[in-house]
């Protein structure tokens, strides 16, 4: 095979250590080295001593980013590969041997780069990403209160829409004082919840005990904590995503992704689409395709592969809110796919086309078309038409006889 880099390193990273191996030529030269930032630094130098043209890292966890972070300060052609890529031979695997296998690899170009977006923006994904596990947490809390309410047969998501109103937590900080009466009830409920004042009264007519009492505090305490963060992560992102405004504006057109979803979105992929030649390109890398297994000519399971998992989740909660609206192009890709294919399998298809819309939106600077809910009634008409009327005719419809003028 051709050399493809005549000076490279492979690294086999750990959390505290890193075996590297640096090929010249048919020369190998293999060193430990830790992972505090001083080890580091020297074997970056290590490396541009010996003019090396470019380093490839397993990514492994989180553990790579020190490294990369280090590597790319000081200007050294690094890349991040898929360990799954390059497994090492069974019943032969050693620190060094994988150190040495990556090299190989490497000097051969026989390894794929994972894409790792510039440092502001990967900065970004780290806050966006703690806002929406900050958002998941509070949503768990707020499940955890409703069980504890309904512990003490408190019935208030029976009549109320969620525990995170303004009528809500006033009915909460009431019960946990003992202060609800038939007088007082009215002072606590805002907008449409005066109407329902006796219904309210009657689903918090229940008992919570000390200790209950105790635990209600502690969940609303928490849940406060976590709005209050984010909001704060929501102040971060809404200052450090300012040239993106243009690019969230567009995406908020597509239905189903509002501004904080288009957030996410962008901080996971960017706004440079030349990364991915082909749009199903950047599907795939959602993991938002159909798989590849088929053996002998057979087509086996092409459930989708591993991949982005925040953009993935955010792709398909989107697709979930836009196949609520009626009269568009998802809506109607959901109801053709469901009937066949299942409700999940088709949500993931609607953030498919999703990703796709996507893609050349950022590439051309296009804004969103929608295809019409009629968008799949405009091909093959006639034959249609004729398997519509054979199935009127099979369940006893007869064509109506014209009438001689």
């Amino acid at each position: 095979m051709e050399v493809v880099y005549e000076r490279c390193c492979g690294v086999d990273v750990h959390k505290k250590m890193i075996m590297t191996c640096l090929r010249t030529g048919k020369r190998r030269e293999i060193r430990e080295f830790g992972t505090s930032t001083k080890a580091l630094r020297e074997m970056a130098t290590w490396l541009e001593s010996a003019s090396c043209q470019i380093v490839a890292l397993e990514s492994t966890g989180s553990y790579w980013k020190p490294i990369y972070n280090v590597l790319e300060a000081l200007g050294l052609d690094v890349m991040v590969v898929n360990a799954q890529h390059m497994k090492a031979v069974p019943g032969r695997k050693t620190d060094a041997k994988d150190a040495e296998w990556i090299a190989d690899l490497l000097q051969y170009g026989l390894l794929k780069a994972s894409y790792i977006p510039h440092k502001e923006q990967r900065e970004l994904r780290e806050v966006s990403r703690y806002r929406k596990n900050l958002i998941q947490e509070r949503a768990r809390e707020i499940n955890r209160l409703e069980k504890v309410l309904e512990g003490a047969n408190i019935k208030l998501t029976s009549v109320l829409k969620k525990l995170t109103g303004t009528s809500a937590r006033h009915l909460m900080e009431g019960a946990l004082t003992d202060s609800i009466t038939d007088e007082s009830i009215e002072d606590m409920l805002y907008g449409s919840a005066k109407q329902k004042s006796s219904e309210i009264l009657e689903s918090m007519d229940g008992v919570l005990s000390p200790v209950q009492k105790k635990l209600v505090r502690a969940i609303l305490d928490h849940i406060d904590d976590m709005t209050l963060r984010i909001s704060d992560m929501d102040n971060i992102i809404n200052r450090e995503m300012q040239q993106y405004e243009e690019a969230i504006g567009a995406l908020d057109e597509i239905p189903g992704i509002g501004p904080e979803s288009a957030q996410t979105i962008l901080a996971e992929i960017g706004l440079n689409m030349d990364r991915f030649p082909t749009a199903a390109h950047l599907a795939s890398w959602a993991g938002l395709s159909p798989g590849n297994n088929e053996n002998a000519g057979k087509r086996k399971s092409g459930k989708t592969c591993k991949s982005n998992k925040t953009l993935k989740t955010t792709l398909v909660q989107c697709a979930t809110a836009a196949v609520r609206r009626k009269g568009t192009f998802f809506r109607a890709q959901y109801d053709r796919l469901t009937v066949r294919r299942g409700a999940n399998r088709a949500k993931v298809a609607v953030a498919h086309s999703m990703i796709i819309a996507i893609w050349h939106m950022l590439k051309f600077h296009q804004s969103y078309k929608d295809l019409g809910g009629d968008y799949y009634n405009k091909f093959n008409t006639e034959h249609k038409i004729a398997a519509y009327l054979k199935k009127l005719l099979e369940l006893g419809w007869q064509l109506p006889v014209p009438i001689a003028v």
